[in-house]
């Protein structure tokens, strides 16, 4: 079943339209949202899913992150441990009046489900077991789209919209030796392991380890803004030496698993 996207666009400007635009947060959402319908659904079409599967990984996207405006307009920040799970909000509004809104995007009825739990689990650390197939897999596949778009949002956006302090603050922090072990074991870092804003930035470079398709991979190595998130100018010298260090490993490994995943 394929989905209109325009009628679907359409939805989302309304759905937009109570929300006030001139607010940054909002703004960067609205475009971040966009942008990961955009790569979740090229992501499908570069794996050879079906138009129909297609339009279903570009509709994840597109609904991904609804919660996102209801929690900028309650608590103003992106922070959930200090507000509320902005995931779990998504698929609250989803649910609402009998899924009036999910309707109103028009996906096929049997795939509810299947777009409830892709949303709801889009920025957990890990799936949990007893997904079925089809499920993991558009799980999955959001989960890369999403992680790849917070990349170049953090290249292309203020410091302050994102985490909500300055840019001097940011600079000025120091890496953990925490954030530090987790990124040279390849791994994300949970919430509990991040205490400084240099350990933020290092925990999303750190979503490039855990992309499960080639393309992702491909895409995210194409775009740079994993690498260029290591560069920015920190103040303190062991923290400037560190994420240059960062960077020529981080480049290193996502060509040897290039090189691996094309044999």
């Amino acid at each position: 079943m394929s989905i209109d996207r325009a009628r679907a666009e359409a939805v989302f400007d309304a759905f937009l339209a109570p929300y006030d635009p001139h607010d940054p947060k909002i703004a960067l959402k609205a475009a971040h949202t966009r942008q990961v319908a955009v790569t979740a659904g090229r992501i499908a079409r570069d794996l050879g899913f079906p138009e129909g599967d297609q339009d279903l990984a570009w509709l994840l996207g597109l609904l991904h992150d609804l919660g996102r405006f209801e929690q900028v307009r309650r608590f103003g920040t992106f922070n959930d441990a200090v507000s509320a799970s902005h995931a779990r909000l998504s698929v609250e509004l989803l649910r609402a009046d009998g899924k009036a809104l999910l309707r109103r995007f028009r996906p096929n009825p049997a795939d509810d489900e299947l777009v409830l739990a892709a949303i709801g689990l889009h920025s957990a650390w890990r799936l949990p077991d007893g997904l079925d197939e089809r499920t993991r897999t558009f799980c999955n596949l959001l989960r890369d789209a999403d992680k790849i778009d917070i990349l170049r949002v953090n290249c292309q956006e203020p410091v302050e919209s994102i985490y909500g302090i300055s840019e001097r603050e940011l600079l000025e922090s120091r890496l953990s030796d925490t954030a530090r072990q987790g990124f040279y074991q390849h791994r994300t870092l949970q919430r509990s392991e991040r205490s400084t804003p240099a350990d933020m930035v290092v925990s999303h470079v750190c979503f490039v380890y855990e992309l499960v398709y080639r393309p992702s991979l491909v895409l995210a190595h194409d775009q740079g803004f994993c690498y260029r998130m290591l560069e920015r100018p920190f103040v303190d010298a062991q923290t400037r030496e560190d994420v240059a260090q960062m960077a020529a490993h981080l480049r290193a490994w996502v060509t040897a698993q290039l090189a691996e995943k094309s044999r």
